[in-house]
């Protein structure tokens, strides 16, 4: 796999976010300084692109939508929308196959045809997203179907800095 070169990140003084998945690792950096970071939890087949794996994809990607803006914490989405649900203990004991989509969601798009962007690999037409998760889902360990999974309250801090557009690096 290639990793980019320095001189290929985003200008020196733009916001842009920064997922290392061997670190299960966020940081939002302003131009090279990290700014704030918090721990995630990326795809438990591990990285790969291929639509169907259930991996993370790695390379450039944007945020192609933040969805959820004013909703409640807790939040439940299925297909980008919300259920009328806020997550809670009973909902969960009720629902214990769901995947929760919880609270925001950061949808992204890839960068790099042929790595996550177009054919088999599009992490956009794949639902990858940045999106919170119950408090008892393990953070710093990879655990999703994909996604990356962050706690309510750091999702919240993500969301309000990474807005449509913002480069997103998973390495």
């Amino acid at each position: 796999m290639r990793t980019p070169r320095l001189e290929a990140l985003p200008p020196e003084d733009g916001i842009w976010v920064e997922i290392d998945v061997a670190q299960q690792r966020l940081v939002i950096r302003e131009g090279r300084e990290a700014r704030w970071s918090c721990e995630v939890s990326t795809g438990a087949a591990g990285t790969g692109e291929a639509n169907g794996s259930g991996c993370t994809p790695l390379g450039w990607h944007y945020v192609r939508a933040a969805i959820g803006e004013g909703r409640p914490a807790g939040t439940v989405y299925r297909g980008r929308r919300p259920t009328g649900e806020v997550f809670d203990a009973g909902l969960a004991a009720r629902h214990p196959e769901r995947d929760w989509i919880l609270t925001r969601i950061l949808w992204l798009c890839g960068l790099e045809r042929g790595r996550n962007r177009g054919g088999e690999v599009d992490s956009q037409r794949r639902y990858i997203y940045l999106h919170g998760t119950p408090d008892d889902q393990p953070m710093g360990v990879p655990a999703s179907h994909g996604c990356v999974r962050l706690r309510d309250p750091d999702l919240l801090d993500v969301f309000a800095l990474a807005v449509p557009g913002t480069p997103v690096w998973l390495h």
